[in-house]
């Protein structure tokens, strides 16, 4: 059954507006209703102080939309930024004092979306021991396919791993791991983790078409990655690789603020343009006291295949020389080959199409140090909560 803007505009004006003041559509706080493969997509204006307040109203649209037939799921976020082509107006102001005939709305807990950020700690995924953040500072360093190898080096490694794919607008897992298809739904609410070489992964790509533009703001963005972290059924994992976007927007200060992340790795190439990007990424996950696990050199060298010669086309150490004056673990040196390019872009990493190569044994070593780092974390964080004697 075809799902139409005009079914789901009709069905949220099922939804009360703020105080009860008509409902969310009439009021003009919806925005432009995007629909792609049966899932609906849209924002609800609301000011940005009553935010959290609100929360209980973007439930409640969530749940009108989920209830069409034909919608396979539904991706509401709330938002303070007026977006152009919408039905947007401004949310009325709430009233100084409430009418006498107005029922009173009864207290309500955060729905599960409330940032955690606003709330004691941060809140841990169900069934998850560590999250990992695989991060960068600019795009085309080989980030996604460092994530998807660190990630089968750490199960080869006899741990149980998901992953994340966290880039909304370029989604790489489906490829890299060779997964198509839909995730199948438990009843009708929580997704499925597809799988593939005993990974758990989740991906705006198995969502939507690969060809479908994510024309998406901010908000939006952030309502999906909370979606496909806290509604899979990812457990029991030892540890959940995420692969973020490049660079340090939205989706990496959200992670980072609301997710209790064991730690990130920085995955960079040894030129100085690369590092000077990769030292924003660094310090964006220190500003937010995330623990740094340390930085992988990608592309570090080029093995001639006729030859054996080796040559440094991008220059070469220079992650290394930044770890150490940062005092960061150095992960370890990746090097250009084309084994690693064609085997992910035929969706069998090298890890799991090659495991006992050299490409995957370097793979391997990283993750060794990368779990090593995640105890030294937990034992240094442990050792810092004082202890309580009772005499």
């Amino acid at each position: 059954m075809s799902i139409t803007k005009e079914s789901v505009v009709e069905r949220l004006k099922t939804v009360n507006g703020p105080d009860f003041t008509g409902n969310i559509v009439d009021l003009g706080m919806v925005s432009e209703i995007f629909i792609a493969d049966s899932k609906v997509f849209f924002s609800i204006t609301v000011p940005a102080a009553r935010a959290q307040e609100l929360e209980p109203l973007r439930a409640a649209a969530e749940r009108a939309v989920k209830a069409i037939p034909g919608v396979a799921s539904a991706v509401v976020a709330l938002t303070a930024e007026k977006k152009g082509g919408g039905m947007e107006a401004p949310v009325p102001p709430r009233p100084a004092a409430p009418r006498p005939a107005a029922p009173q709305p009864a207290p309500q807990r955060p729905a599960p979306h409330a940032p955690a950020s606003q709330s004691h700690g941060k809140r841990g995924v169900p069934g998850i021991d560590a999250i990992i953040a695989v991060a960068s500072g600019k795009g085309g360093v080989g980030k996604s396919t460092t994530a998807v190898n660190l990630a089968l080096g750490l199960a080869a490694n006899g741990l149980k791993v998901g992953v994340l794919d966290a880039d909304i607008y370029g989604p790489s897992m489906p490829r890299l791991l060779n997964i198509h298809g839909r995730p199948q739904t438990v009843d009708g609410k929580i997704l499925k983790p597809m799988q593939n070489y005993g990974l758990k992964v989740m991906s705006m790509g198995f969502l939507v078409d690969e060809e479908t533009p994510m024309i998406w703001r901010g908000p939006m963005v952030m309502s999906a990655l909370t979606q496909m972290l806290r509604e899979v059924e990812w457990g029991p994992l030892d540890v959940l690789v995420v692969d973020m976007p490049p660079g340090t927007g939205d989706a990496q200060l959200t992670m980072a603020q609301q997710v209790p992340l064991a730690g990130a790795v920085i995955v960079s190439t040894p030129q100085d343009l690369a590092l000077i990007d990769a030292r924003k990424g660094l310090n964006m996950f220190k500003k937010v006291d995330v623990p740094l696990l340390g930085i992988v050199e990608n592309m570090s060298y080029f093995l001639a295949p006729d030859t054996g010669k080796r040559y440094d086309i991008f220059g070469h150490g220079g992650a290394r020389r930044e770890a150490e004056r940062l005092g960061v673990t150095f992960l370890g040196e990746v090097p250009l080959e084309m084994g690693i390019r064609e085997s992910s872009d035929t969706g069998a990493p090298v890890v799991a199409s090659k495991p006992e190569g050299a490409e995957a044994k370097i793979y391997r070593d990283i993750a060794s140090k990368v779990w090593d780092r995640v105890q030294e974390e937990r034992g240094a964080a442990e050792a810092a909560v004082p202890s309580i004697v009772f005499e």
